[in-house]
């Protein structure tokens, strides 16, 4: 290598694959000329500057006159969803909402709809009049499994979550109210309401000539296959159903039109798309390549003027108004999760769970049917039965537990070709079981539920690739909030000292309170943090895996034993417990009863490892040994061990991301708290949870998320106050809360330093966004 040419390893011009030496780029401050040495020299602000000049010609010459508009009158608010597509005007007060579907002439033979299964199902001879759970002789809250069905097992220990709250609350129980709903369903005959009587009546579309149909039509077809449709949804999750498609061009080409067909109904013609510039709300957790393609759709093949992007949860703060908060958006496929400071969505906070509403739907019809469900013909993958079940979910389900009652309720069915038909139905806790499973995610098939799932690729761009590429892709493409979720999957720790030459994980110091020494409730055994010996959460050491952790589900003993009895081998987790529970219940009355309320999860059900391991955490105090629990006098000045970090992550071929997305709903929203920062920065935005999304539509929503979060942040945290959950602004529906943001958003003065053209987005590909979209 020539003497004189430093760091010539860090070349990385177009002809970096080459034997042949490429020198570096003169650097600009050793040279006479002022290039490249101001902002104002950039491509932005001279494209500014023109576009200044072309507006004051234009006003001295007098051809352009300006026209009283209004405000982001000529702005369009794109969020697209897995169920729903809302666009608008920025100056509308509302946005259009049309489902994200559509129906297209395919040539046969056509594809049967096939619905993939997301929640676990009972054994054959178990899936009608079956209760999962039997009612005990003596203690009512007492839940006793039915079967050895695994199934079975599980909705038990979530009954068994509900029932400790109900003694808390002092709720009675109904006793055998499961035998009396199965009588009452299966005697039930349905009521046939005439033609003339249903102010609802669907007007079905039994036969069509048009090559698609877009949103409520692609829905009222009556037999899409016999017609030659095939129905499709083409998001999915926040990214693209690639699971549906045979390929991804015939994604784009559905969601363009889905795009167009919504425009078309605001108002807006394709020609007139050149004089309008596009917000588009796209995930806080995104995929590069979903983004890029959508961009791509709405300035090269639609024509836009012009385009930015804003992340969900930012989108949330502006439409609320606040600018610090928890953002949780729950929808229908996915519930991400991430901490907004000030206008900026924190990366390292973000999570994305695999649950949503879609998941409540469909684990209530799997619980109804355990008690003989009067519409026994019901098909989830046909588009009228889906909706019969979503009907009767935001009617019926609830997450206050003094709403649990043997009711009677009732829904219609709508059929093409057939008339409508009224039934009756009795539920019990099937109403409230239902939503907790976002709590209690054990009986959720998340394997399951990614069969056929492809993902993106693209031919390589090696301009693209060199300037984007990252020093460690691994921890850009995993966040922190992950990270901490999926430690307790990392089983291997070895000695700082023996890792010299693997590649470090920048992972920041948690100031947790195990280790900032302040709280007794993690560690009571030592007066200080020097001296502090590390302890290990129960469910911790027999953890190896994540499906070991999901599949280790309640057995029979487990779900009928004492609290106290604790199914952790180690005695190191139940000590910690009993730790952690004291000073909660020494705090406040409120604090001891929301420890309480929570017991379910710690002491009845403890074989469920995820929420053990991951409420009491800390990966900086871990130990091996169970002798650790024991309290040490501290005779050792050099007790504290070496450094114990986890050996590189690519080591254990695990998709963190997947692993993560398997948390409660609750333990996840700890967790991002904790990614980012210290215990000020949790208490901040523990008392800022701002839930938005239609799964927030919930009754009780908002004081299961308060009394549970309570429960794991009052021992954990020093000084913790009250959980918070901030409530939409009044009259706004928080499943267009994030439009509302986007719409604020584009009527702002500051978004014209935000804006990407056509030809910026040529010259620059995905650069532009990183570049202008600071928020990125």
């Amino acid at each position: 290598m020539p003497r004189g040419v430093p760091n010539a390893k860090k070349d990385e011009s177009a002809l970096r694959f080459t034997s042949f030496h490429v020198p570096l780029a003169l650097n600009p401050k050793h040279v006479g000329s002022t290039y490249l040495k101001s902002d104002s020299q950039t491509l932005w602000s001279r494209n500014a500057i023109r576009a200044h000049r072309s507006r004051l010609a234009l006003d001295e010459t007098g051809s352009a006159t300006p026209t009283e508009t209004r405000r982001g009158s000529k702005v369009v608010v794109i969020h697209p969803g897995s169920r729903f597509l809302r666009i608008g005007r920025a100056s509308d007060v509302t946005p259009l909402t049309i489902p994200n579907v559509i129906a297209r002439k395919h040539t046969p033979p056509i594809p049967d709809p096939v619905y993939v299964e997301g929640i676990s199902r009972p054994r054959e001879d178990r899936k009608r009049s079956t209760p999962s759970t039997t009612a005990s002789s003596g203690d009512e809250y007492a839940v006793n499994v039915a079967s050895d069905d695994p199934f079975d097992a599980k909705v038990a220990a979530i009954t068994v979550s509900l029932r400790d709250r109900m003694r808390f609350y002092k709720l009675r129980v109904t006793p055998d109210a499961a035998r009396i709903a199965t009588s009452f369903n299966e005697q039930f005959k349905p009521e046939v309401i005439p033609e003339a009587n249903d102010p609802y009546y669907v007007d079905w579309i039994h036969s069509s000539d048009e090559p698609y149909h877009v949103g409520e039509k692609a829905l009222r077809l009556a037999n899409p296959e016999e017609m030659g449709y095939v129905v499709r949804w083409p998001i999915y999750g926040g990214n693209f159903n690639t699971r549906d498609y045979p390929s991804t061009q015939v994604i784009y080409n559905d969601i363009e039109t889905i795009f167009r067909e919504g425009l078309k109904q605001k108002g807006i013609e394709p020609n007139a798309y050149k004089d309008y510039s596009v917000v588009l709300v796209i995930p806080d957790y995104y995929d590069r390549l979903y983004v890029e393609a959508l961009v791509r759709i709405l300035l090269i093949d639609m024509g836009f003027k012009q385009f930015c992007a804003q992340q969900e949860s930012l989108a949330a703060t502006y439409g609320a108004g606040i600018s610090n908060a928890c953002v949780v958006d729950m929808g229908a496929v996915k519930t991400s999760i991430a901490c907004v400071d000030d206008g900026l969505v924190i990366a390292d906070t973000r999570m994305v769970l695999s649950m949503g509403g879609n998941d409540i739907t469909e684990f209530l019809h799997v619980l109804l049917e355990k008690i003989s469900f009067p519409y026994r013909d019901l098909n989830l993958a046909r588009s009228y039965d889906w909706h019969v079940m979503e009907d009767l979910k935001a009617r019926i389900c609830t997450l206050a537990e003094g709403d649990v009652a043997l009711n009677l309720y009732d829904f219609y069915v709508r059929r093409p070709g057939k008339p409508t038909e009224k039934y009756g139905l009795r539920a019990y806790d099937e109403i409230i079981l239902a939503p907790m499973c976002l709590f209690e995610p054990r009986v959720i098939e998340f394997d399951q539920k990614r069969t056929g799932m492809r993902f993106l690729t693209r031919a390589p761009d090696m301009a693209e690739e060199m300037v984007e590429q990252s020093s460690d892709k691994f921890t850009e493409r995993y966040t922190q909030a992950m990270l901490i979720s999926t430690q307790h999957l990392f089983p291997v720790l070895v000695s700082a000292v023996g890792l010299e030459h693997a590649p470090p994980v920048a992972t920041p110091t948690l100031q947790t309170p195990a280790t900032e020494g302040q709280s007794s409730a993690v560690t009571p055994q030592a007066p200080s943090a020097a001296t502090t010996t590390p302890v290990t959460p129960a469910a911790e050491e027999p953890t190896a895996t994540a499906n070991d952790a999901k599949d280790e589900d309640v057995e029979m003993a487990d779900v009928t034993a004492p609290a106290t009895e604790s199914a952790a081998p180690s005695t190191s987790g139940a000590d910690e417990e009993k730790a952690s529970d004291a000073p909660a219940k020494d705090a406040t009355p409120s604090t001891s009863t929301e420890k309480g309320e929570n017991a379910d999860k710690d002491a009845a059900a403890g074989a469920d490892a995820p929420i053990e391991i991951i409420d009491v955490d800390d990966t900086d105090t871990k130990t091996t040994t169970p002798a650790a629990v024991a309290p040490q006098p501290a005779q050792h000045p050099q007790a504290a061990p070496p450094p114990m970090i986890p050996i590189a992550y690519r080591a254990f071929n695990l998709d963190v991301s997947f692993e993560a997305s398997k948390l409660p709903l609750d333990v996840a929203i700890f967790n991002s708290a904790r990614a980012a920062g210290g215990d000020e920065k949790i208490r901040k935005y523990l008392q800022a949870v701002l839930v938005v999304g239609g799964t927030a539509l919930v009754p009780g929503m908002a004081h299961a998320l308060e009394s549970r979060l309570q429960a794991i942040a009052t021992p954990l945290v020093p000084n913790m106050e009250k959980v918070q959950i901030i409530p939409p602004p009044k009259d706004v529906d928080p499943r267009v809360l994030v439009w509302k943001g986007g719409a604020v958003l584009g009527k702002m003065d500051g978004v014209a330093d935000l804006w990407v053209t056509p030809a910026d987005w040529e010259l620059f590909g995905m650069r532009a966004l990183k570049e202008r979209c600071f928020f990125l």
